[in-house]
């Protein structure tokens, strides 16, 4: 998990790099469908049984979590800065808690409540920030794409609770190629229309970096490793490493695009880190040992 999450954390700006050049959905479908096949080889070998049911599961992990996801994630990185991108998925738990007590009818804490509460003032903040710094004229298409980050995580949140049950009875190996395979499939649908006012002999330093860190390590190797760490960790506690993502996202944001943090997104991070820290009483404790255990 700690592994997954510096890559994740440097993808917002490689990939925004990267849509310099490239469409979203050509990307995201290369990306997938290569890393997929990556994976391929031992499917092949050993094709595992699993029920009709187990199936379906397999493929809306790879709906929310990965077409969902990406389709807003790279459309959200066009619009706005990258290193807004894993401060809104750090609040991952903010909207997984709101959805537990709308859908799961828990009966919400008056500490926790307070904390999300806290955190949900933050993740409004770096939201809106566009109007509160009111510098650029596209200030409307900035708030835009921050609303596609909130629901790029949200896909996340939904697949995380899926993969969490479906992980229990079918290999990380078959839940990612599965997953990579059939969301490179939708994305190939919105593929066409790109090819019309762009062609890979258009491909540039920005595209090919996109196009081998999206193959080669978040998907193949970060997707992979996630999977494994939740069916290894509680859920609860994979959340935890999302806080590695800022760190790593700011430095290469301010060497690759010169993304500066502003005042509006660090008073955003102290509330979305606070408001987690009231609700938990504590910022989670790493569980190295319990991965080592596991193993």
């Amino acid at each position: 998990m700690i592994i997954t999450n510096i890559i994740w954390g440097g993808a917002p700006p490689i990939f925004k790099f990267a849509l310099e050049n490239i469409p979203p959905f050509t990307l995201a479908f290369v990306r997938f469908f290569f890393a997929g096949l990556i994976f391929l080889p031992f499917l092949i070998r050993k094709f595992p049984s699993i029920s009709p049911r187990k199936t379906i599961g397999v493929f809306l992990v790879g709906f929310f979590g990965i077409f969902i996801n990406i389709t807003f994630f790279f459309l959200g990185l066009k619009k706005t800065e990258s290193i807004n991108t894993p401060i809104i998925a750090s609040a991952g738990p903010v909207f997984l808690y709101f959805l537990s007590i709308v859908f799961l009818k828990e009966r919400p804490r008056l500490k926790v409540l307070s904390g999300m509460m806290i955190a949900l003032v933050g993740v409004l903040i770096i939201v809106l920030s566009p109007i509160l710094i009111s510098k650029r004229e596209l200030v409307f298409g900035e708030i835009e794409g921050n609303i596609f980050i909130v629901i790029a995580t949200l896909g996340t949140i939904i697949a995380t609770i899926i993969g969490k049950d479906v992980l229990k009875v079918v290999s990380p190996y078959f839940v990612s190629c599965f997953s990579f395979l059939t969301a490179s499939l939708l994305f190939l649908i919105f593929v066409p229309s790109e090819l019309r006012d762009w062609s890979f002999a258009d491909l540039n330093l920005n595209g090919w970096t996109g196009i081998i860190y999206g193959v080669f390590l978040s998907s193949a190797m970060a997707y992979f490793l996630y999977y494994y760490g939740i069916s290894k960790l509680d859920a609860q506690e994979v959340g935890v490493f999302t806080y590695l993502d800022p760190i790593v996202a700011v430095v290469i944001a301010y060497f690759l695009l010169g993304e500066v943090p502003s005042l509006w997104y660090l008073l955003g991070s102290f509330f979305v880190f606070g408001g987690i820290y009231v609700a938990e009483g504590r910022f989670h404790w790493h569980p190295i040992r319990r991965l080592k255990v596991a193993r």
